[in-house]
């Protein structure tokens, strides 16, 4: 007998590596379900004051055109940076290119002075200097950042500029010299590492800078740890959409060479941070807007 379609609460139901993976192989789509009945919408008929019929909709229970802005207020005015790229002005700018800005926002792991270094106006990796970490905490954001890998080619595949952005501190977008350098797909640049690859490879040249555009809805857990909404990824690499609303499977820290971490309950906001895997790579004009679950 064929087995019924699992609710959004029987996903959520494994917790064990293995019974994760047996879910994957079971049901290829392991997206969240769209909650249908919301927003809530009515559909009245009225009469105008000439007797004829208009439709009139309400979307959460404000009218379709509405003008009256104590009923719909207008969105907050927000000024666009001046050039593409450029912080608008309600960003939290993380790193200006400064050596001020860096040691007013950037830690290490502990919270002491960071062993990375500022060259040219960019923070740059330092060799077993560790993770770089800001000081200001977050949830779900929009995150702007640049980088660039070395312009001087060394090593292949893992090895080749290597690092990575971590929302929270926890969930990795990768960092990688993708340039013509063939490495396993989950790994690439602009990959959820090791849980999504990015749809299509936008790599630069090696040393050219390149741009993420993060938008990252941040994963829920109920009392017990478990999770109630999972984390979403939509990533622009130099302007092209590499992960489309990605719905995050699982953790993305290494168990290995063939296994990805599982969700861990975690605080609600909590540091971003780069990793150093021991390449030098760059990073530039970095700023974050805070986004409402």
């Amino acid at each position: 007998m064929a087995k019924s379609k699992s609710s959004l609460a029987d996903l959520f139901r494994f917790t064990t590596p293995a019974a994760a993976l047996a879910l994957g192989a079971a049901a290829p789509s392991l997206h969240a379900q769209e909650d249908m009945t919301k927003p809530e919408i009515k559909v009245e008929t009225k009469k105008d004051a000439n007797g004829r019929e208009s439709v009139y909709m309400y979307i959460d229970g404000v009218k379709v055109h509405e003008t009256d802005t104590s009923k719909q207020p207008l969105p907050p005015v927000v000024t666009p940076g001046d050039k593409p790229g450029a912080p608008p002005s309600d960003a939290v700018v993380l790193f200006d290119g400064s050596a001020d800005s860096f040691s007013a926002n950037w830690t290490d792991t502990k919270g002491g002075p960071s062993k990375w270094k500022v060259v040219d106006g960019a923070m740059e990796s330092v060799r077993r200097a560790g993770y770089v970490q800001s000081k200001e905490k977050f949830g779900s954001c929009q995150l702007h950042i640049e980088w660039a890998s070395p312009a001087k080619v060394q090593g292949d595949g893992q090895g080749r500029g290597n690092s990575g952005v971590f929302l929270m501190g926890t969930y990795e977008i990768q960092v990688l010299d993708s340039y013509e350098n063939q490495t396993y797909a989950d790994g690439q640049a602009g990959a959820l590492y090791g849980r999504s690859k990015p749809l299509v490879n936008a790599s630069r040249k090696p040393g050219e800078w390149q741009s993420y555009d993060i938008i990252f809805h941040r994963p829920l857990f109920d009392k017990e740890g478990k999770v109630t909404r999972r984390a979403t990824f939509t990533v622009l690499h130099n302007g092209v959409l590499i992960q489309d609303h990605t719905v995050l499977s699982g953790g993305t820290g290494w168990r290995g060479p063939h296994a990805a971490s599982e969700y861990k309950a975690h605080p609600d906001k909590m540091p971003l941070s780069m990793q150093d895997h021991g390449n030098p790579v760059r990073f530039r004009n970095i700023w974050v807007r805070p986004l409402e679950d």
